[in-house]
């Protein structure tokens, strides 16, 4: 069933004035809904490319997805898991494909090294309870690192693999380079680049194009640009964050080039939502009818991780770098604080959300205020797509919330 007349006119409505706001809005927004079925229910884009450009925002612009990411990832390690050559709990599976991992010692404060208690799983990397972190987020990366500092941004492998980690493996949840670590040990298990590896085996079965972590001229052609707010609202064109990726374009130089599994994407919201179609109509895509996972894969994906920390998204502390990511105390606020979840790998709102999503629906972003969701139990799925420093841009996120719950209500209806 389409979305009513109304709920769509609503939804291009509240995404136009977001974007019609000047230096207080969005620049430029896309958004795409479908139904499990693969059935379209909305796709709009509203604004500019660039706060200073007129160069109008469209279905065919490109953007950097950054931790969108990590549920591709999360699906390749899936993959072979399924295949048998990996194991979500054996310490085996990371002994042989990521022995670094287990000769690391765990930095609780930030200076003070002490040696793990128990070994990683890939499991743990994939539910962010290994105990990595972000220098963004954690300021004890930033004492570990001292002078030299990290930056996970660079494309230089080195500022992941050479961090400690920062908790006891399995004892909290805490973000950090988890699915980097996941796509190195995709990289070691499949004898394939991580790039390569989602091409063939994620991308092309799904018929989706332009989803690449090496972009080609036309989709830089088509890049939306990066914008930074100011502490006053005011957003301002700024360099691209995570731009030495959009120069690499010989074979050798994306060879060496750090296949980020955390934050390495670039793509076409309207080809990205083909995934997030797959994983709402139970691991299969209803375009090509290609089985990405099976159904039972889909479901423990959506299993809740960390029974354990129930408000583990509450309280958050500030993060190190506020030109990065806004202080956001609660990352997904809900009436009566009921219990929220972690899967793999994708926040869990366990209870029905007030938008009119249902429970156990499955959600996560990236850095540049990007959204998805995924709706199991209604078949349905959505994307919004903006480039926004730093996250948890309030407008992004208020137009996110209202479009999504105006598909709820067009569904209804």
């Amino acid at each position: 069933m389409p979305l009513t007349p109304q709920s769509t006119q609503t939804i291009k409505s509240l995404l136009d004035a977001a974007t019609s706001a000047g230096p207080n809005g969005a620049p430029g927004l896309v958004f795409h809904a479908v139904r499990s079925t693969g059935e379209p229910l909305i796709s709009h884009a509203s604004g500019a490319r660039g706060l200073n450009t007129s160069t109008p925002m469209d279905l065919d612009t490109t953007f950097w997805i950054a931790s969108c990411t990590k549920i591709v990832t999360s699906i390749a390690c899936l993959q072979l898991v399924e295949q048998g050559k990996l194991s979500l709990d054996s310490a085996e599976t990371i002994q042989k494909y990521a022995p670094e991992i287990g000769r690391k010692k765990v930095y609780p404060d930030g200076k003070t090294a002490e040696e793990q208690k128990k070994p990683v799983t890939l499991r743990m990397l994939l539910a962010h309870t290994a105990g990595f972190a972000y220098t963004f987020l954690d300021p004890r990366v930033a004492m570990w690192a001292g002078a030299v500092g990290v930056d996970e941004f660079t494309g230089d492998e080195r500022d992941i693999v050479d961090a400690p980690l920062f908790n006891q493996p399995g004892e909290r949840w805490e973000y950090g380079t988890n699915l980097d670590w996941a796509g190195i040990i995709v990289e070691r298990a499949s004898g394939q680049k991580l790039n390569d590896y989602f091409q063939e085996h994620i991308f092309k079965p799904l018929g989706i194009n332009d989803v690449t972590m090496f972009p080609s001229k036309e989709m830089r052609d088509n890049l939306a640009y990066m914008h930074q707010r100011d502490g006053e609202g005011k957003l301002s064109e700024r360099e691209h964050l995570y731009r030495r990726a959009l120069h690499m374009q010989s074979k050798e130089e994306q060879e060496r080039f750090f296949h980020s599994g955390g934050a390495g994407l670039f793509a076409k919201p309207k080809e990205y939502i083909k995934i997030l179609t797959a994983l709402a109509n139970n691991g299969t895509c209803p375009h090509t009818s290609h089985q990405l996972l099976s159904p039972a894969t889909v479901d423990q994906m959506f299993e809740n991780q960390i029974p354990e920390h129930p408000n583990f998204a509450r309280n958050s502390p500030a993060p190190a770098n506020p030109r990065l990511a806004n202080h956001t105390p609660e990352m997904y606020p809900q009436e009566g604080d009921p219990p929220q979840g972690w899967g793999l790998s994708m926040f869990l709102t366990i209870a029905p959300g007030a938008t009119g999503r249902a429970a156990n629906t499955g959600w996560w972003a990236g850095l540049a205020n990007l959204f998805w969701w995924v709706d199991r139990e209604k078949g349905v799925a959505g994307m919004i797509a903006s480039q926004v420093l730093p996250f948890g841009d309030p407008k992004v996120v208020g137009t996110w919330v209202e479009v999504e719950r105006a598909v709820y209500e067009g569904l209804e209806g």
